[in-house]
């Protein structure tokens, strides 16, 4: 390794500074955790280091080892991270670490901790030491080292500046660039908890803003509506449209479709927008599609349901903490108990929602006389073949598939339609495990929007675009399920209005009538199950600019 050392007096400090980000990196996508991003970006970034090796190269052993000794350490967290949860160590992950107490940290270490892991983390010790050794001592010519240096820093400067001449804004940039140097150590550490910070600041003014808020007047309750258990789940990009629950002519809902008799199943729901927090501020709060003020200003649902004095436990899938999903993680310190399990740095991420079963099974047994219990799952977001196991991977050929498709988006289409399978596998588990459980329980579930995955032949388009929008990206599956014990006669009236024309940002109202909560704001007019359920027009769009919103049913199959 010496000549090897000697030869090669740049790519041997590269690889040895580089192997305590590019090990984890590599560890994360070999599993197909996630892409090749994060990888990438510690290849590139890992060159920092190699500044101030080359500019003092009188020191630059000593250099190397101060440097390599931290490096180690803040990659440990990841490696430990890996080996126990499989994924990238993130603000996410540091989120969770601070809302733990010691007497949880001990728990945690005794159940995870295996004895092998002592024997990973010395293997992968003990590599940088020996390159270490084998570093060359001569000093490189000085003209070369400051070559070497100055490309170095505009590869750590790039990110940086590319994005400040792009959008002309000091902070985006700054940002942009903590992100690509994220997957490297010591900034999985340090970025990490400075976006923490961050998103906990801006969370806990959403929160101190929520508290500040009257609560609802006169609120009443009808016992014999009222379930022991309320199970909501939100679904993440699921167009019922490809649902065989709902007339696809692929069995991509199966398990759902075995106990049809026992649903009732919405046909005519869409979202308010077509992306989860926008909608969400409208279906969990009384904002709507031309006045998202309320959702600052007035009661949640989760603040109407917390003070009828249920018990609310919110289960996640989605991701903890991230810019774009603070306002996802202050609704779930809004309810009295938070399972997250999700702490990839990215969303593109494999994170199968079975890993909700069990902590719902948990939560449904627990001792609360009336309680809540809210899942959130990643359902069938993109990218969509990270969304299912392998076997999952049922529509894999052209049976069943439009003629539209090309060839080339048929691998795509079919792992939506995987994702949906997979995704009707997990709510039916979560209804099996209300039945099981045997109390008196209503299920009720909705996806937060739709998803449009070549559905047209007009105009094949993947994704979803307020700007252009079409049908697929805002119609949802709604459906609910009710246990025997739960008598609520009701129920069966329900199966008269499945045909409704309805808007998601209702359900604010829609909610409480199921449960026989009323209070004074209360709209039946706008609830799906009441008798006084008037149709509205169904604006789609972004409020902030009412002019261009749309009348949903006006909108054709594709956009011209």
């Amino acid at each position: 390794m010496q000549n090897f050392a000697n030869k090669h007096s740049i790519l041997l400090p590269y690889l040895y500074f580089s192997y305590f980000s590019i090990v984890n990196q590599t560890l994360i996508f070999s599993t197909g955790m996630s892409g090749s991003t994060s990888l990438r970006d510690a290849v590139l970034m890992s060159v920092i280091w190699l500044i101030p090796y080359l500019l003092f190269p009188r020191q630059s052993k000593p250099i190397a080892a101060f440097l390599g000794l931290t490096l180690w350490l803040t990659s440990l967290a990841s490696l430990g991270y890996f080996l126990i949860y499989g994924q990238d160590f993130s603000q996410s992950a540091i989120f969770i670490i601070f809302e733990s107490n010691m007497v949880e940290g001990n728990e945690f270490i005794s159940s995870y901790l295996r004895w092998w892991h002592v024997l990973v983390f010395l293997a992968y010790s003990a590599i940088p030491v020996i390159i270490w050794t084998k570093l060359p001592a001569t000093p490189i010519e000085p003209l070369t080292r400051y070559t070497y240096a100055a490309c170095f820093v505009v590869i750590i400067s790039w990110p940086f500046f590319t994005k400040l001449l792009k959008v002309q804004n000091f902070d985006a940039a700054r940002y942009h660039l903590l992100a690509r140097l994220e997957p490297t150590a010591p900034w999985n550490i340090i970025v990490g908890y400075l976006k923490y910070r961050e998103q906990l600041t801006s969370m806990q003014q959403l929160l101190k803003t929520n508290r500040s808020i009257s609560p609802v007047k006169n609120l009443t309750i009808n016992e014999t509506l009222m379930p022991e258990t309320l199970v909501l789940v939100i679904g993440e990009s699921t167009n019922r449209q490809r649902m065989g629950l709902y007339g696809y002519p692929r069995a991509t809902s199966p398990r759902l479709s075995m106990i049809k008799k026992e649903l009732t199943i919405f046909s005519d729901v869409i979202s308010p927008r077509p992306y989860t927090i926008e909608s969400l501020q409208q279906i969990l709060s009384s904002a709507d599609e031309k006045n998202p003020v309320p959702f600052y200003s007035q009661p949640t649902l989760l603040n109407i349901l917390s003070q009828a004095d249920l018990e609310i436990t919110w289960i996640t899938n989605q991701q903890t903490q991230t810019r774009r999903n603070t306002m996802l993680t202050t609704l779930s310190q809004m309810a009295d108990n938070q399972v997250y399990l999700n702490n990839n740095r990215r969303q593109n991420s494999k994170q199968f929602d079975e890993v909700v079963l069990d902590p719902f099974m948990d939560a449904i047994k627990g001792s609360a006389p009336r309680k809540m219990i809210i899942v959130h799952l990643l359902g069938t977001h993109r990218k969509y073949d990270f969304r299912y196991p392998k076997k999952y991977d049922h529509f894999t050929d052209r049976t069943g598939v439009p003629e539209w498709i090309k060839d080339e988006n048929l691998a795509e289409y079919n792992s939506y339609d995987n994702a949906v399978l997979y995704n009707d596998y997990i709510i039916a588990e979560l209804i099996e495990g209300l039945r099981q459980e045997d109390k008196k329980s209503l299920f009720v579930y909705l996806s937060d929007h739709g998803e449009e995955v070549f559905d047209y032949a007009q105009k094949p388009f993947c994704g979803r675009n307020e700007s252009d929008p079409s049908p697929a990206m805002y119609t949802v599956p709604f459906v609910t399920w009710k246990s025997k014990k739960l008598k609520n006669n009701l129920v069966a009236e329900w199966g008269n209005y499945t045909d409704r024309v309805f808007i998601a940002s209702d359900f604010f109202y829609t909610l409480p009538d199921m449960i026989g909560i009323n209070f004074d704001g209360m709209d039946r007019s706008r609830s799906l199950v009441s008798e006084e359920f008037k149709q509205r027009i169904r604006w789609i769009g972004d409020p902030s600019n009412l002019k261009k919103m749309k009348d949903y049913d006006s909108v054709d199959t594709f956009s011209n």
